[in-house]
């Protein structure tokens, strides 16, 4: 037993690319450096003495200019290369929070934090090209999974080490978090060589399905965008409103809330790059996300069936863990197999900015629906929403299956 548990961990991380698992480290240590912005709130209020008010203020220049920064990523990508947006980017963006920490006015504030995150932001859509160009055909689904493990890793220990800091003095986190952008940028320019294509670039190339044209002209692609949105407002309830639900509804307690948050990182670590493995290929990438879907509406409906028990909390935990695990890597999957190499930023850029524009709307929409419907109307409508994107997801495969085969009715879907 113990054997075969060995084999099937080697099988899962193994067939990755060098540059692959190099790009995954750099990440890491990148993120382990994420330190402000979880502060960023209690900085602007404790320490500088900023009303509530003001904090939001900031933290909303903060998404504005994620939504900028991805969009100008994007074209950047495609223009100059993954190599120079993913160096420069993280370069000024270690700068930026060197500079924020000297700041102290609130207009001041605003205004770097918009341009900062806009910077920081530009990252994303040419790290998603990146990963795409030094994986191999048949491992890219993996090889985002591996940035993903990175990533959440990072986020864990991150907060945990500012949290430390920050006892000593906020300005150590500016000076942490801008130092660690900067080691990663000169990691990428110095141990990664764009000018090696991974072994599927050109095979991959010719199976593109929109290769010649723009992501923001792919009629499907842009209904994937808003699917996807809608799908990541719905699942950044669990980091937003689910643990105020915890705390009023379930009476727990901080200790069993950070608990039971720590549950989705440590599944993901153990679990998602196996299940990746043993899925990849199986089935068309919008099935699984598909299936995703069901479970996450699951969930949802569980806190209006079940009890308000703790144990029903660690159950959610679980199991929308799972849904997320069958959603994330395969809406990567998806996207990645409506470009090519010289469009890639577009795609990826558009995919980015989805997920920055539900980090804005999802707490805010939650906290006034809770606030006019209550907690219970707004699980239901939460799960009824996933049911919706689910039967969006469905409609998408049919006509994405339709356009591959050539034809223009819809072909029957086993979603």
């Amino acid at each position: 037993m113990l054997n075969k548990t060995i084999a099937l961990y080697k099988g899962a991380y193994g067939g990755l690319t060098p540059s692959s698992w190099l790009l995954s480290l750099v990440l890491f240590i990148n993120r382990c450096g994420n330190m402000v912005i979880p502060f960023m709130t209690v900085y602007l209020t404790q320490s500088l003495g900023f009303s509530l008010t003001n904090a939001g203020l900031v933290m909303a220049c903060f998404g504005l200019g994620a939504v900028v920064g991805a969009y100008i990523g994007g074209k950047l990508t495609d223009t100059i290369g993954f190599a120079q947006v993913q160096f420069w980017s993280l370069f000024l963006n270690g700068l930026f929070f060197f500079g924020l920490g000297q700041v102290h006015s609130l207009h001041g504030i605003m205004l770097c934090i918009f341009c900062m995150s806009a910077v920081g932001e530009a990252f994303r859509p040419a790290n998603a090209a990146a990963i795409v160009h030094y994986a191999d055909d048949g491992s890219r689904t993996r090889a985002y999974s591996l940035n993903r493990l990175a990533v959440n890793l990072g986020f864990a220990i991150g907060p945990a080490i500012g949290g430390i800091l920050a006892s000593f003095s906020y300005e150590l986190l500016f000076w942490t978090d801008g130092t660690t952008c900067i080691i990663a940028a000169f990691m990428i320019k110095f141990l990664l060589d764009p000018a090696r294509a991974s072994k599927g670039e050109a095979h991959h190339a010719k199976d593109a399905a929109i290769l010649g044209g723009s992501a923001y002209r792919d009629k499907l692609y842009l209904v994937f965008i808003f699917l996807a949105m809608i799908n990541a407002v719905c699942f950044f309830q669990m980091f937003t409103i689910v643990p105020v639900y915890f705390t009023e509804q379930m009476h727990m307690s901080k200790f069993l809330i950070g608990l039971c948050m720590g549950l989705n990182g440590f599944i993901i670590a153990a679990v998602e790059m196996l299940l990746i493995f043993k899925l990849e290929g199986r089935r068309h990438a919008l099935v699984f996300i598909g299936y995703g879907l069901v479970l996450e509406a699951a969930c949802f409906l569980g806190f209006v069936l079940m009890p308000k028990e703790i144990w029903v909390a660690f159950v959610f935990m679980g199991a929308i863990t799972f849904g997320e695990i069958l959603t994330l890597p395969f809406m990567n999957a998806f996207w990645i197999s409506r470009c090519g190499a010289h469009n890639r930023g577009q795609y990826a850029a558009l995919y980015t900015i989805s997920y920055s524009v539900a980090h804005i709307v999802a707490p805010t929409l939650g906290a006034r629906m809770v606030q006019w419907a209550g907690f219970t109307n707004w699980w239901l409508m939460t799960s009824v929403i996933c049911l919706l994107t689910f039967v969006g997801f469905r409609w998408l495969y049919n006509k994405v299956v339709a356009e591959t085969n050539g034809v223009q009715s819809p072909v029957h879907s086993s979603l």
